[in-house]
């Protein structure tokens, strides 16, 4: 490899899905890049099924930190990149959204004054009780190239002083996956017919959010919530390996199990699939939400924030934050017959990686 080089961290599903256009891009404009996985999602159907299934190279290395308490997994994670990154001294460190993995490789570059660019930039919570908003804003403020998905998020950083010169607004790279693999999921899948599901004829639900899932009150909402909606039309749970512990903790996994099609972890196709093919989404996600509306299906965001703005003001989603299990339950059922949200392309056309890439090229030229 070529002592010009980026090095992309990631950790967690969504960083592996992201990685897998900018790196082909990045590939196209002639830049060499060095995958580090983290480890922090170390279970295979989180993981390294979703290398396989992207296509994506195999990491050069993994740090196989796995799992642990956020101070201490970011600890271990600053410790073991730092010595990476001063082992192989890329010229660009490329970071993607908001995981411990992506706070700890920004401080272990900023540290090293290596050159950061971020991916996913200037998505705003404005909640610091979130891991995840510390640890988006803090990698903003220590990144050289910000690549804000919307406009929104561009003008979020801007107001918080960064300069206008570091950000690009490119789109979401996400929207690249997902006209990608449309087609390819439409073809290949089978988990319609696995799971007993019809078109239009489930809800499917997503629920990992530390917030959600370890506080007993709440999850019992969110698990109640779906089950009175499960009376009306099934509800499929691909079950995060963090909520099937605090089930299995809080004594909830029987009546998870009862009332919803608990299923396990599934690749990124199938994910495509049962999302394209869902009556509504109900999720805590950050990033499902916006899969459903890549996918022309309206959501339930199973949280006090939107996270992205653009999907509650363009009639895509709902906020069901979980104060009780009435009100998540009605607004789901409400969106069981809501008409779609407005045509609009508020995260690009499907060619941010492209974008990224040129930008990148253009750093390195410069």
């Amino acid at each position: 490899m070529s002592k010009d080089f980026y090095t992309h961290v990631v950790g967690a599903r969504p960083q592996f899905i992201k990685l897998d256009p900018v790196v082909r891009a990045m590939s196209d404009q002639g830049l060499n890049s060095r995958i580090v996985h983290t480890g922090q999602h170390y279970d295979r159907a989180m993981s390294q099924s979703f290398f396989d299934d992207l296509g994506i190279p195999t990491p050069d290395t993994n740090l196989e930190v796995g799992s642990g308490h956020h101070g201490a997994q970011t600890a271990k994670m600053l410790v073991a990149l730092e010595k990476d990154f001063e082992n192989h001294r890329p010229q660009m460190v490329v970071i993607y959204g908001d995981t411990n993995s992506t706070l700890s490789a920004a401080i272990a570059a900023a540290k090293l004054n290596t050159p950061i660019a971020h991916i996913e930039a200037g998505i705003r919570a404005d909640d610091f009780r979130m891991p995840e908003e510390i640890n988006r804003v803090a990698a903003d403020r220590l990144s050289t190239l910000l690549f804000a998905p919307s406009q929104s998020a561009a003008t979020e950083m801007q107001q918080e002083g960064i300069d206008q010169e570091h950000i690009f607004v490119v789109g979401d790279v996400m929207y690249d996956v997902a006209i990608r693999f449309r087609e390819r999921a439409k073809n290949d899948s089978r988990i319609l017919a696995t799971e007993n599901l019809v078109k239009n004829g489930y809800v499917l639900a997503t629920i990992h959010r530390a917030e959600n899932t370890d506080n007993k009150e709440v999850l019992q909402i969110l698990i109640d919530a779906l089950a009175n909606v499960a009376k009306t039309i099934p509800v499929i749970l691909p079950i995060h390996p963090r909520t099937l512990a605090a089930l299995k903790k809080f004594d909830l996994e029987e009546a998870a199990k009862g009332s919803l099609q608990l299923i396990e972890p599934v690749n990124y196709p199938d994910m495509a699939h049962l999302t394209a093919n869902a009556r509504v989404i109900a999720s805590d996600s950050g990033g499902v939400p916006k899969e459903a509306y890549f996918h022309n299906v309206n959501s339930v965001i199973l949280r006090e924030d939107a996270l992205w703005g653009e999907l509650v003001e363009l009639g895509w989603a709902r906020l069901a934050p979980p104060t009780s299990v009435a009100s998540v339950a009605r607004i789901i059922e409400e969106s069981l017959d809501s008409p779609p949200g407005q045509e609009a392309y508020p995260y690009g056309k499907g060619d941010a990686a492209p974008k990224i890439a040129t930008a990148l090229k253009n750093w390195s030229n410069g």
